[in-house]
């Protein structure tokens, strides 16, 4: 493959934006990334005209794949030419907020804003002002956007900012634990019950390999958040109506949060984020209420049609079934790959996520024919449960360099484009074929 075009692109980037790119992560991929000329149903066209098989997928929000459909475009494109924005409300915002209202058990008002980090930021406020305390519990690895009050390494007991720039006065009142760890939880709630605003965490880590959630772990979290009078934030900005359809990964749980955040998909691949929950929480967000939160594009009508038009898609047609079933098959293929191959790797990912960890430990193979056969569930009779990852710290643990810096060129070589490093998940659209499944599980097989 020729990539001179993207050589030269990123050159170009060098001189005049920091590390290349615009967000970090795309320069994780060495020499220098491949820069995207189109894409096209479940694939992408670089620019030099090379064509890969697209599971990236904008790092979730294109649940449709890179062709709207007709109806999505249609009202994209109306909104688009009838004037960019307002400044002043709109009938499709309010559509928007009653289509999610209606299909998300836990949401009863909900507030737009631009982004993910957006979302996730205003929540916390919105837990601080609404409960008078300060303290955030967050899961060690979890990802809530580039904020400061969830840029915090370390534990509860030693919090300190992830990144330059953040004082360390913010990252004391955050508190980092591991994930799936119910001692954790008490003994930061034991000694600041009093002073937690709230819990927040992702349903499942999708930024961080995909870890799944133990059994009763987030029935565990919704208890002991009301025992203490403090919130439980689910930040479905990666699982939102994507993991558990459209009542989202909550639903698929069976655990009510009091507030919930989204991205990605909700914005049907245009810059988009929310907060959602009770009424009575969500009220406190100004006008309303006094914790203060506003934005120019909040609610960009353009955004909006997008994403209502995506949901209704997905509401009237087979996509959840479609996407699914294809995850299915992946997973499952890249188990029966990985137990012949690489026997110590874990296949992790539910619904329409997926990713193989370069785990280091494993059972064996003749142990593997038991094995969660569509992803690792933390099922206790499992052959593999002591060794698949647990939280963020297993998950860091495994081969993470063997993956960036060997494999995926591998699976690149092979015309498959997958996230650029260990943590960030994978997801399928819409736009997949069986034939895509096919190919990439070939593929697979080559680069491991």
């Amino acid at each position: 493959m020729s990539d001179d075009n993207s050589r030269d692109l990123y050159d170009r980037a060098l001189s005049v934006l920091p590390g290349g790119v615009n967000s970090a992560v795309r320069a994780a991929i060495e020499p220098y990334p491949f820069f995207v000329r189109k894409g096209e149903g479940g694939h992408v066209i670089d620019a030099d005209g090379n064509r890969y098989i697209d599971w990236v997928m904008g790092l979730g929000p294109l649940l449709l794949g890179h062709d709207l459909p007709d109806p999505v475009q249609a009202s994209v494109q109306q909104k688009a030419s009838e004037g960019p924005m307002y400044g002043t409300p709109t009938e499709i915002e309010v559509d928007l907020a009653e289509f999610v209202v209606r299909h998300v058990p836990s949401v009863e008002k909900i507030r737009f804003v631009n982004s993910g980090t957006e979302a996730t930021t205003s929540a916390v406020r919105l837990a601080r002002g609404y409960t008078g305390r300060n303290k955030i519990v967050v899961m060690q690895g979890g990802y809530h956007g580039a904020q400061e009050s969830t840029l915090v390494e370390g534990d509860a007991e030693n919090p300190r900012p992830s990144s330059a720039g953040i004082p360390q006065s913010f990252a004391e009142h955050t508190l980092p634990v591991p994930f799936n760890d119910e001692d954790a939880i008490r003994e930061v709630f034991e000694e600041h019950g009093d002073d937690i605003a709230a819990v927040l965490t992702e349903p499942i880590l999708g930024n961080y390999g995909i870890v799944y959630p133990e059994e009763g772990y987030h029935e565990f979290l919704r208890e002991i958040t009301d025992e203490h009078g403090s919130l439980l934030i689910f930040d479905e900005v990666i699982t939102g109506f994507r993991v558990g359809g459209l009542g989202c990964a909550q639903s698929e749980f069976g655990v009510t949060p009091d507030l919930t955040t989204f991205g990605k998909i909700i914005g049907g691949g245009f810059p988009v984020g929310a907060i959602g929950g009770r009424a009575e929480i969500v009220e406190n967000f100004t006008p309303s209420g006094d914790v203060f939160q506003a934005g120019t594009f909040s609610g960009h009508p353009v955004t909006m049609a997008a994403g209502l038009e995506t949901l209704k898609f997905a509401a009237e047609n087979d996509v959840y079934d479609h996407v699914n079933g294809l995850g299915d098959r992946l997973r499952s293929g890249l188990s029966d790959i990985v137990a012949d191959q690489a026997p110590s790797y874990t296949v992790t990912g539910t619904d329409s996520m997926f990713k193989v960890i370069f785990t280091r430990d494993g059972p064996g193979p003749d142990s593997l024919e038991e094995q969660c056969s569509a992803g690792c569930r933390q099922d206790p009779t499992c052959p593999r449960y002591d060794y698949c990852p647990k939280n963020a710290a297993d998950v860091k643990n495994a081969e993470t360099e063997r993956w960036r810096r060997v494999f995926w060129g591998g699976m690149k070589d092979e015309g498959v484009f997958l996230s650029q490093n260990q943590f960030e998940c994978q997801f399928v659209s819409y736009g997949h074929t069986d034939d895509d499944v096919e190919r990439t599980l070939e593929a697979y097989k080559e680069a491991l």
